[in-house]
């Protein structure tokens, strides 16, 4: 029985470091928005590129945003909510590394993005949200828009809550506050964001 308890245990040291290992990796080969999906703001192809919004602060200090495309016709009075997804910085050292990337300051993030998929204005493409007023509130504080703290001496602000305040006040007052209905949607740490986000 312990010869089974120790090999369990060796088990779980190794996947959990294996999944360590994994989120230091996907920090260290940070890619640009459109590498990583495969589109490009430039793309020939008539994609709907939307510019950014910039409201609160990041982990470096840097205004976060959103992109945000006005909904039309019977979509005019509905809303999809993106929130953008990318992993954790679970330490100082990830933390102040990633203040480098487009998780961690404005700075790199790209001022237009592609609206693909669920954020597309094709009809083809997104049958169902096509012409609802969609955002994509981009991600830079490393903890699911969830945090509100900082930590002087790494110069890192964690203030998710008020990027998500602030985004949710600056939608308000563009019209979602006159909304008929509104689906809050995210992927990967933006889906739990969903999740754990109050208002």
């Amino acid at each position: 029985m312990r010869k089974l308890m120790g090999l369990w245990v060796l088990f779980v040291v190794g996947f959990v470091s294996k999944c360590v290992d994994g989120f230091e990796y996907f920090n260290l080969t940070e890619l640009r928005f459109e590498s990583f999906y495969g589109v490009s703001a430039s793309d020939g192809n008539n994609r709907l590129t939307v510019g950014l919004t910039l409201i609160q602060v990041c982990l470096d200090g840097t205004l976060p945003g959103y992109h945000f495309h006005r909904g039309y016709d019977s979509g005019a009075n509905s809303w999809l909510i993106q929130l953008e997804g990318g992993g954790w910085c679970n330490a100082i050292r990830s933390c102040v590394y990633r203040k480098t990337t487009r998780r961690g300051s404005s700075t790199y993030m790209e001022k237009q993005i592609p609206f693909t998929g669920i954020l597309s204005n094709k009809a083809e493409e997104n049958p169902d949200f096509f012409n609802w007023s969609r955002v994509k509130v981009r991600y830079c504080d490393g903890a699911s828009f969830a945090g509100d703290s900082e930590d002087k001496a790494a110069q890192l602000e964690f203030r998710g809550q008020r990027i998500w305040s602030a985004a949710m006040e600056d939608l308000m007052s563009r019209g979602m506050s006159n909304a008929d209905q509104a689906l809050l949607s995210g992927c990967s740490a933006g889906g739990l964001a969903s999740i754990l986000t109050e208002k």
